[in-house]
């Protein structure tokens, strides 16, 4: 699947960031949290990303 970089917290791409997919959806990378006590498939996951990276997306007409 081919992701494109629409925002992100460092330049480096190791970082909370938020990508476009080609299914037109949207893939977001962040720290992967454990311990939330929800029941969710073995292929999903959840992630936390920082808000400011939702404002700035938004902000800049991104998403």
């Amino acid at each position: 699947m081919a992701l494109t970089r629409l925002v992100g917290d460092c330049d480096e791409g190791e970082c909370p960031t938020i990508y476009r997919t080609e299914r037109g959806t949207l893939a977001f990378q962040g720290g992967l949290i454990t311990d939330h006590g929800l029941q969710i498939p073995a292929h999903e996951a959840v992630v936390e990303i920082p808000v400011e990276l939702i404002r700035k997306a938004v902000r800049d007409n991104l998403i």
